[in-house]
């Protein structure tokens, strides 16, 4: 099966089994589009959750990006104590919060090439960013996406930017945003790390690790057998 084939294929499974809705699994307001970006640039390498939980007091402690700038930074490091890797998170979210007042007037970009320009910002934030803030299509590359894609066989590439760039190739773009929660939908239900519910989960018979490993476990009993 090509790859082409095997996208369509996941994205028709994935919209026939979760919701259409877009959810964003971190918390923020709306008319502050730069606090889901403060809150993307903390969740690398730590839960939405955990995130959420520290940037409900951070929100309210920071009203406005010149709050963040005029922090000392060993207190805004307190705030995000919680948070792996906060001292260096802290530095990039005092820098960012600068650079978004002087270079872009207060405002959030739009553009994938100004926003990677920011401190601590890869284009996994970018992507994050875009979708929900602008309602742009966007391929966002996260463990849940690249673990799932790489089992069904969209990508053999193990760096997210390449992932993102082979599946802009596969996938149509009109499902690039939605297909982009579905997989994480199936990650946080069924595509479990590291143990997948592959007893529940509708996509086996494309999965190319499902069906490798199936194929060894034939083998094996095959062999025991004789």
């Amino acid at each position: 099966m090509r790859k082409k084939e095997r996208g369509e294929l996941f994205v028709k499974r994935l919209s026939e089994h979760y919701p259409t809705e877009i959810i964003c699994y971190l918390d923020y307001d709306p008319t502050k589009p730069y606090e889901l970006l403060f809150a993307t640039i903390l969740s690398a390498q730590c839960t939405d959750e955990r995130v959420n939980l520290v940037t409900a007091r951070l929100f309210q402690k920071y009203l406005r990006l010149e709050d963040y700038v005029q922090a000392p930074l060993a207190e805004l490091e307190q705030d995000l104590r919680q948070i792996n890797f906060f001292r260096n998170k802290a530095k990039n979210i005092q820098s960012t919060a600068h650079k978004l007042l002087t270079l872009h007037g207060g405002v959030v970009p739009s553009d994938v090439e100004a926003l990677v320009a920011l401190d601590g910002v890869g284009r996994k934030t970018a992507n994050v960013v875009r979708c929900h803030v602008f309602n742009l299509p966007s391929v966002v590359v996260d463990t849940h996406v690249k673990r799932i894609v790489t089992k069904i066989g969209l990508s053999t590439q193990t760096d997210p930017t390449k992932i993102e760039f082979e599946l802009m190739k596969i996938l149509p773009v009109d499902s690039w945003t939605a297909t982009n929660h579905r997989t994480i939908a199936h990650g946080r239900a069924i595509c479990k790390a590291p143990t997948p519910k592959c007893e529940l989960c509708f996509m086996t018979d494309i999965c190319k690790d499902f069906q490798t490993r199936a194929t060894r476990t034939t083998r094996q009993k095959k062999q025991a057998s004789i």
